[in-house]
């Protein structure tokens, strides 16, 4: 099944090495390029794509404020922001908008790839050390005074607490699966449990949990 993918970004030698890498596999379709974020909204109306890969950096209509206005049309699109690592003030607001994931531009073309799969596959690519920032941050914000200590979810197995907390880490499946030596399909499994048993919806969340569970 094909994927059709909308490249949006201000500089046109990133959109040429983005093509250039989406046509390494003949499972992604660029169906567009946009250079600015209202040329991304118009485009993502006429040509119906199922990943937008977003710059958030833009003059004018910039992509938080392009992915909030393409999603209110097409919900069920599915907005990868590409960002760098000082992008913090981005990072939260573009999650608010409803970004499904990040990847930073300097990632490898096998992450990149991989992370258009994800992402239209309904999951949340982040790259490790944006993730890693994420969490990091969440937590440096959280007042601590008046709540309570934090306590070690109930119904959890040794073995999901381990995974939890590798994701807290940032660490993808893959590695994961090498540090507990257990395959990536279980590692999903596990994933899976523990979001069943945690209530949290993503990756993002799950993480957040895991950084503020005790480790023993």
């Amino acid at each position: 099944m094909t994927i059709r993918v909308l490249l949006v970004d201000d500089q046109h030698l990133v959109r040429a090495g983005l093509r250039m890498l989406c046509e390494t596999d003949n499972t992604l379709e660029v169906v567009g390029e946009a250079a600015t974020g209202s040329d991304a909204v118009r485009l993502a109306e006429q040509l119906s794509p199922d990943v937008v890969l977003m710059d958030l950096r833009m003059p004018g209509m910039d992509g938080i404020r392009a992915t909030a206005a393409i999603l209110a049309s097409r919900p069920a699109t599915r907005i990868l922001a590409l960002t760098t690592f000082d992008d913090d003030d981005h990072l939260y607001p573009a999650l608010a908008a409803g970004a499904c994931g990040f990847l930073v531009k300097d990632a490898s073309p096998t992450d990149l790839l991989h992370g258009i799969h994800r992402a239209a596959a309904g999951d949340h690519p982040f790259s490790p050390n944006v993730l890693r920032r994420v969490v990091d941050s969440a937590l440096a914000a959280r007042t601590t005074p008046p709540t309570p200590e934090p306590r070690t979810p109930p119904g959890l197995t040794p073995r999901e607490l381990e995974v939890l907390a590798l994701v807290a880490e940032g660490l993808p499946n893959a590695d994961i699966a090498t540090h507990l030596h257990l395959g990536i399909t279980t590692v999903k499994t596990h994933i899976t449990n523990l979001m069943a048993k945690t209530g949290t919806t993503n990756r993002v969340q799950l993480a957040l949990l895991g950084a503020r569970t005790p480790r023993n």
